[in-house]
């Protein structure tokens, strides 16, 4: 104790400089805990929308860059359906489009088209109004979310793409992130608004707990299908958790949160390193008298480190606090808040921490050993 208090009084001797450091890592930390938050989160909201759902396999068409590009005919559907073990299939139109607000303003908005009896309509809450029924045409259901920045209720219409008008017959809460900022329609009107037929489908298994061979079984058979007006097609079965990792969207957000970590790691580093030589350089006849005293080198590295590291920890704790605060923050603007989760999942507070540590220790290495290696007399000669 008497070791890191020594530790903190070090580094409180010179406020300005010590403050000046943390708050300046502490933007670098943050910028990475934020981004690896923001892409932690778009992978477990799409995660959790098939696993909580039950859902063993979802397939698109193989081939394509972007599974949004996927686009096949019903027919393999109906095949799929046909499959020994299928024990469900859902298919649906998904698309990202332009919604024209009342002022004129484009934004663009997740679109869904379900089947009136695909299960994730169970698993929905609804707000106002009511669930899509046999017969509507033109009618759709808004998420909460959307539906409060549009300020649009039931009875309300929206415009989708150039001339498309459907009426809000009902406003729904779910536990997907992106179905709160979508618009849910019909199959048909799906297909009719964007030209698809089918984006793709979710695939139930029957099969018995912890049974992944039967899975296995039915994704091959599914990958087998053809559709006969054109042989060409190729279907891509995948299990939820393969699939948010192929996602091309989602690996674009990934790689851009690591890239941007990589980047601030580095200016964390060069900045502890730029703090701590400076500090040793400042202290040379100080730790010369520790040498002088009997401090063995490698208490000496102990001490620049530990203060390197208090340095770090101390950026850490700011930075994540402020990358809780710019997550919550972004839920707020209307342009991602469809798209985007708050908060910080404890599991990246924890990798921004790693990082933060391994800033310490790299940014400290050079001046400590520097420190320990200074010979007392030549320390204590120091002017």
């Amino acid at each position: 104790m008497y070791f890191v208090t020594f530790l903190t009084k070090n580094l409180t001797r010179r406020p300005v400089r010590t403050a000046l450091t943390v708050l300046g890592l502490s933007v670098a930390v943050g910028s990475m805990v934020a981004l690896l938050g923001i892409s932690h989160n778009i992978v477990t909201s799409v995660l959790q929308s098939f696993l909580k759902r039950g859902i063993d396999l979802v397939v698109t068409q193989a081939g394509k860059g972007s599974d949004l590009n996927s686009d096949f005919d019903q027919n393999l559907v109906d095949q799929a359906r046909q499959v020994p073990g299928v024990a469900g299939v859902d298919e649906a139109v998904v698309d990202i489009f332009n919604l024209v607000h009342d002022s004129g303003r484009t934004d663009q908005v997740m679109l869904q088209g379900w089947r009136l009896d695909n299960p994730a309509f169970d698993d929905v809450e609804l707000v106002a109004g009511r669930k899509l029924r046999p017969g509507d045409k033109g009618k759709c259901v808004l998420g909460s979310t959307l539906a409060g920045n549009l300020g649009k209720g039931v009875g309300d219409n929206v415009r989708l793409g150039a001339d498309a008008v459907f009426e809000v017959v009902g406003v729904i809460k779910s536990f997907v992130v992106f179905e709160d900022g979508a618009v849910t329609m019909t199959l048909d009107d799906a297909r009719e608004l964007t030209g698809k037929k089918v984006t793709g489908f979710s695939v139930r298994v029957a099969k018995s707990p912890g049974s992944t061979a039967e899975v296995e079984r039915v994704k091959e058979a599914i990958e087998a299908l053809r559709d006969p007006k054109d042989p060409s097609v190729r279907l891509s079965a995948r299990t939820p958790e393969n699939y948010v990792n192929s996602v091309t969207h989602i690996r674009i957000v990934r790689a851009m949160a690591w890239m941007v970590s990589a980047m601030g790691m580095l200016i964390g580093v060069i900045g502890m390193l730029n703090t701590m030589v400076m500090s040793v350089v400042e202290r040379t006849q100080e730790i010369g008298i520790l040498r002088a005293v009997g401090w063995p080198p490698g208490r000496v590295v102990r001490m620049i480190l530990g203060e390197s590291l208090l340095l770090g920890l101390a950026a850490a704790a700011v930075g994540t606090a402020g990358a809780v605060a710019v997550s919550y923050a972004l839920t707020q603007f209307p342009q991602v808040n469809g798209f985007v989760e708050g908060g910080i999942a404890p599991t990246v507070v924890a990798e921004g921490l790693g990082i933060t540590l391994a800033i310490g220790l790299l940014g400290g290495l050079y001046p400590a050993v520097r420190a320990a290696r200074l010979l007392p007399t030549e320390a204590i000669r120091h002017d």
